[in-house]
């Protein structure tokens, strides 16, 4: 379950989505995440679909990577699939047993529920399989940028964020190596209840938590050594400029959104006639 968490994992290859400018790939994606809950029609989640099995065609990155990225939200799924298939009411009645009751709108649901969830992790999936770090950190910082004359510390929060990035795989890689070395002195995390499981938890966590606040403490010379002082004056190496492939991803994502909207506004015109 460690190595299925792709959180903050980055996929290096050449792709057009990969040359993208952070700032493009950041807002392209919190639209397709917008897209996916201010509609709720079959035909915008089939213009979803293709949009985002597009976006992974040229993104280069093996689907199963994206698929890996689902399994760690299986029972969250699950979960939110039952719930919204129990107790969503209203419209005709299709099962009925005990006082479990599944309707046609609990079933609508649930299933655009679950579609939402899967697209909602494999879009961000998307962005950070495509940006590393650094650019997800430069394009954060560069979109926030206007709040500095508000005195938000801009640059701050970013570096803090790509800390929290980088930190991700490697505390995930320390908590696998320890799971190991504990499995080889016998522990088991696998049998008993979840209160258990739990509990044989513990003897992962002190040790992950210490190398933890080392890995920070080292970091923290390590910046110090550089008289790193915060953002102000500091210049770019490679600073963001938009070319002609960033507008025309604007372009393209703001079609798509458009269809989508259209989409769901023709498919209830068409269900309210009939």
């Amino acid at each position: 379950m460690i190595r299925d968490i792709t959180i903050g994992q980055y996929y290096p290859a050449e792709s057009r989505i990969h040359r993208l400018d952070p700032r493009v790939k950041i807002v392209c994606t919190l639209l397709f995440l917008v897209s996916l809950f201010v509609q709720s029609s079959l035909l915008g989640y089939v213009i979803a679909t293709v949009f985002l099995g597009g976006v992974i065609k040229l993104s280069k990155v093996p689907l199963k990577y994206i698929v890996k990225g689902l399994k760690p939200i299986v029972i969250l799924l699950l979960f939110t699939v039952v719930m919204n298939l129990f107790l969503t009411q209203g419209g005709e009645k299709l099962v009925h047993f005990w006082i479990f009751t599944i309707t046609e709108n609990g079933l609508r649901t649930s299933v655009f529920m679950a579609v939402r969830l899967m697209y909602l992790v494999a879009g961000s999936s998307i962005m950070t399989f495509t940006t590393s770090p650094n650019g997800l950190t430069d394009g954060m910082e560069k979109l926030l940028h206007p709040l500095n004359k508000v005195n938000v510390p801009v640059h701050e929060v970013a570096m803090m964020m790509s800390i929290a990035l980088r930190f991700i795989p490697i505390l995930l890689e320390e908590t696998d190596k320890i799971m190991k070395a504990q499995m080889a002195r016998g522990a088991d995390f696998e049998s008993g209840n979840i209160i258990q499981r739990a509990k044989a938890m513990i003897p992962i966590l002190v040790p992950l938590f210490v190398s933890a606040f080392r890995r920070a403490n080292d970091l923290a010379m390590a910046m110090e050594a550089r008289c790193y002082h915060g953002g102000e004056g500091r210049t770019k190496m490679k600073p963001l400029k938009y070319k002609t492939r960033d507008r025309m991803a604007y372009i393209i994502t703001v079609v798509y959104v458009a269809a989508v909207f259209a989409a769901g506004r023709f498919v209830d015109f068409k269900l309210w006639i009939f």
